[in-house]
């Protein structure tokens, strides 16, 4: 009976199709392929604790120093520099202006 069982199970995978082997391994190395390529996603470059940030233009590298609190100081390191200074849309204490306010009712 041992020997039936194992029989029945050998003979269900002789059945696979020889073609359905071969795309195993080739779906396998095209999965691959894709999440090689894949270019890498940026992370968020802006630091959201200073209110002023200097953009600075390199050789196939931009990027963003958010280190200064105003932009007399980063035009001080910008200059001479392949840079310019930006305002930190994420400044962390940033206020929205409020709109006009509405006097309460009294009842």
């Amino acid at each position: 009976m041992r020997k039936a069982f194992w029989a029945r199970t050998v003979s269900c995978v002789a059945h696979v199709p020889q073609e359905a082997l071969m795309r195993i391994p080739a779906l396998a190395i095209l999965a691959t392929a894709t999440v090689l390529t894949a270019a890498p996603t940026r992370a968020q470059t802006y630091d959201p604790a200073y209110p002023v940030c200097l953009h600075v233009y390199n050789r196939g590298a931009n990027f963003y120093e958010c280190r200064y609190t105003s932009l007399p100081q980063c035009n001080a390191s910008a200059s001479g520099r392949a840079a310019q200074c930006v305002i930190n849309p994420y400044f962390a204490s940033a206020q929205v202006p409020a709109g006009p306010r509405r006097p309460r009712r009294v009842y």
